[in-house]
Protein backbone atom coordinates (compact mmCIF):
# COMPACT_ATOMS: atom_id res chain seq x y z
CA UNK A 1 0.00 0.00 0.00
CA UNK A 2 1.15 3.90 -0.41
CA UNK A 3 2.29 4.87 2.70
CA UNK A 4 2.12 8.96 3.01
CA UNK A 5 4.31 10.84 5.29
CA UNK A 6 4.41 13.91 6.52
CA UNK A 7 6.67 16.06 8.61
CA UNK A 8 5.44 18.41 12.08
CA UNK A 9 6.86 19.94 14.68
CA UNK A 10 4.73 19.75 18.00
CA UNK A 11 3.44 22.65 19.08
CA UNK A 12 2.09 23.97 22.19
CA UNK A 13 -1.40 23.91 21.57
CA UNK A 14 -1.27 19.76 21.45
CA UNK A 15 0.32 19.43 24.87
CA UNK A 16 -0.17 19.17 28.52
CA UNK A 17 1.19 21.46 31.29
CA UNK A 18 4.03 19.09 31.53
CA UNK A 19 4.69 19.76 27.76
CA UNK A 20 3.46 16.21 26.65
CA UNK A 21 1.26 15.86 23.92
CA UNK A 22 -2.48 15.58 25.12
CA UNK A 23 -3.75 12.06 24.00
CA UNK A 24 -6.56 13.64 22.27
CA UNK A 25 -4.19 15.33 20.11
CA UNK A 26 -3.02 12.24 18.37
CA UNK A 27 -6.39 11.52 17.01
CA UNK A 28 -6.50 14.96 15.38
CA UNK A 29 -3.07 14.38 14.11
CA UNK A 30 -4.22 10.85 13.08
CA UNK A 31 -7.41 12.31 11.31
CA UNK A 32 -5.57 15.31 9.33
CA UNK A 33 -3.01 12.57 7.97
CA UNK A 34 -6.10 10.51 6.63
CA UNK A 35 -7.33 13.58 4.52
CA UNK A 36 -3.62 13.94 3.39
CA UNK A 37 -3.51 10.41 2.53
CA UNK A 38 -6.48 11.00 0.44
CA UNK A 39 -5.11 13.83 -1.54
CA UNK A 40 -2.46 11.61 -2.65
CA UNK A 41 -5.55 10.31 -5.26
CA UNK A 42 -4.60 13.73 -6.36
CA UNK A 43 -8.04 14.80 -5.75
CA UNK A 44 -8.98 17.03 -2.62
CA UNK A 45 -11.36 16.27 0.14
CA UNK A 46 -14.13 18.53 -1.47
CA UNK A 47 -13.42 17.19 -5.21
CA UNK A 48 -14.16 13.49 -3.90
CA UNK A 49 -17.14 14.49 -1.94
CA UNK A 50 -18.65 16.23 -4.83
CA UNK A 51 -17.66 13.40 -7.90
CA UNK A 52 -18.44 10.61 -5.74
CA UNK A 53 -21.74 12.15 -4.26
CA UNK A 54 -20.76 11.77 -0.89
CA UNK A 55 -20.82 12.99 2.96
CA UNK A 56 -17.34 11.77 3.96
CA UNK A 57 -16.05 9.14 5.68
CA UNK A 58 -17.14 9.07 8.99
CA UNK A 59 -14.65 7.35 11.79
CA UNK A 60 -16.08 4.03 13.59
CA UNK A 61 -14.06 3.02 15.44
CA UNK A 62 -10.16 4.16 16.18
CA UNK A 63 -7.50 2.88 18.65
CA UNK A 64 -3.33 4.20 19.45
CA UNK A 65 -0.81 2.80 21.34
CA UNK A 66 1.65 4.88 22.98
CA UNK A 67 5.11 4.22 22.86
CA UNK A 68 7.24 7.15 23.73
CA UNK A 69 6.63 10.37 24.63
CA UNK A 70 6.32 13.20 22.35
CA UNK A 71 7.02 16.83 23.76
CA UNK A 72 6.49 20.46 22.70
CA UNK A 73 9.11 20.89 19.83
CA UNK A 74 9.99 17.59 18.65
CA UNK A 75 10.11 17.06 14.91
CA UNK A 76 8.25 13.85 14.33
CA UNK A 77 7.18 12.01 10.62
CA UNK A 78 3.52 10.58 10.40
CA UNK A 79 3.26 7.65 7.88
CA UNK A 80 -0.29 7.06 7.46
CA UNK A 81 -1.39 4.29 5.06
CA UNK A 82 -4.46 1.69 4.42
CA UNK A 83 -4.53 -1.13 6.38
CA UNK A 84 -7.32 -3.17 4.85
CA UNK A 85 -10.26 -2.27 2.32
CA UNK A 86 -13.49 -3.60 2.86
CA UNK A 87 -16.78 -3.05 0.48
CA UNK A 88 -18.24 0.12 2.11
CA UNK A 89 -15.07 0.61 4.84
CA UNK A 90 -11.57 0.77 4.99
CA UNK A 91 -9.08 0.70 8.01
CA UNK A 92 -6.30 3.46 7.73
CA UNK A 93 -2.62 2.70 9.86
CA UNK A 94 -0.86 5.50 11.19
CA UNK A 95 2.68 5.46 12.79
CA UNK A 96 4.44 8.30 14.18
CA UNK A 97 8.13 8.47 14.28
CA UNK A 98 10.28 10.00 17.22
CA UNK A 99 14.36 10.43 16.12
CA UNK A 100 13.03 7.38 13.69
CA UNK A 101 11.80 5.34 16.84
CA UNK A 102 8.09 5.10 16.72
CA UNK A 103 6.44 7.17 19.18
CA UNK A 104 2.87 5.67 18.96
CA UNK A 105 0.91 3.72 16.42
CA UNK A 106 -3.41 3.97 15.45
CA UNK A 107 -5.95 3.48 13.13
CA UNK A 108 -8.73 4.50 12.27
CA UNK A 109 -11.88 2.64 10.83
CA UNK A 110 -13.88 4.31 8.42
CA UNK A 111 -17.09 4.19 5.50
CA UNK A 112 -17.50 5.63 2.97
CA UNK A 113 -20.97 7.32 3.28
CA UNK A 114 -23.63 9.07 1.30
CA UNK A 115 -26.76 10.23 2.30
CA UNK A 116 -30.06 8.56 2.64
CA UNK A 117 -33.04 11.00 0.97
CA UNK A 118 -34.34 11.58 5.07
CA UNK A 119 -30.88 12.83 5.20
CA UNK A 120 -29.17 10.29 7.72
CA UNK A 121 -25.73 8.47 6.60
CA UNK A 122 -25.57 5.52 4.69
CA UNK A 123 -22.64 3.34 3.92
CA UNK A 124 -21.73 2.81 -0.16
CA UNK A 125 -19.34 0.89 -1.93
CA UNK A 126 -15.51 2.74 -2.12
CA UNK A 127 -14.87 2.96 -5.52
CA UNK A 128 -12.28 0.65 -7.38
CA UNK A 129 -10.09 3.59 -8.86
CA UNK A 130 -9.61 5.08 -5.38
CA UNK A 131 -8.29 1.79 -3.94
CA UNK A 132 -6.10 1.07 -6.67
CA UNK A 133 -4.72 5.28 -6.01
CA UNK A 134 -4.07 4.60 -2.73
CA UNK A 135 -2.85 0.84 -3.57
CA UNK A 136 -0.49 1.56 -5.80
CA UNK A 137 2.79 1.63 -3.84
CA UNK A 138 4.66 4.12 -5.76
CA UNK A 139 1.47 7.19 -5.87
CA UNK A 140 1.54 7.20 -9.77
CA UNK A 141 -1.67 6.26 -9.95
CA UNK A 142 -3.80 9.41 -9.59
CA UNK A 143 -6.76 10.44 -10.31
CA UNK A 144 -8.12 13.49 -12.78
Amino acid sequence: MLIHRRNLRIEWAQCDPAGIVFYPQYFVIFDTSTGQLFERTGLSASTIRERYGIVGFPLVECGARFLRPCRFDDAVIIESQIGSWGRTSFTVRHRILKDEQPAAEGFEKRIWAGRRPDGSIKPGLVPDEIKASLSDVSGATRLT
